[in-house]
């Protein structure tokens, strides 16, 4: 069986990608990096599945307008994002 004792931890902040693991555990484990291509492509996808819901059997237009809305909200966030990324800093 196996004990109940925690093992002694340091405490010592160890730099991984410039994040402080005291903030971020999983930081020392090099979990803390982002994936901006994974992002992008599910915001396009997303933004494309929206639109195909338009597709269907309801008969009003209200939720096409909320559909339209929101997947333009999402497009307009993508082509700023690669506007800002073309610009050099």
């Amino acid at each position: 069986m196996a004990g109940t004792q925690l093992d002694p931890t340091s405490n010592d902040p160890v730099v991984a990608a410039h994040v402080d693991t005291a903030e971020v555990p999983s930081a020392a484990w090099g979990w803390s990096g982002e994936a901006p291509r994974t992002f992008r492509f599910a915001g396009w996808f997303f933004a494309a599945f929206l639109l195909l819901m338009m597709i269907g059997n309801h008969s009003g237009k209200v939720e096409d307008l909320f559909l339209i809305g929101f997947a333009g909200a999402i497009v307009f966030v993508l082509v700023r994002d690669m506007v800002v990324r073309r610009k050099p800093r």
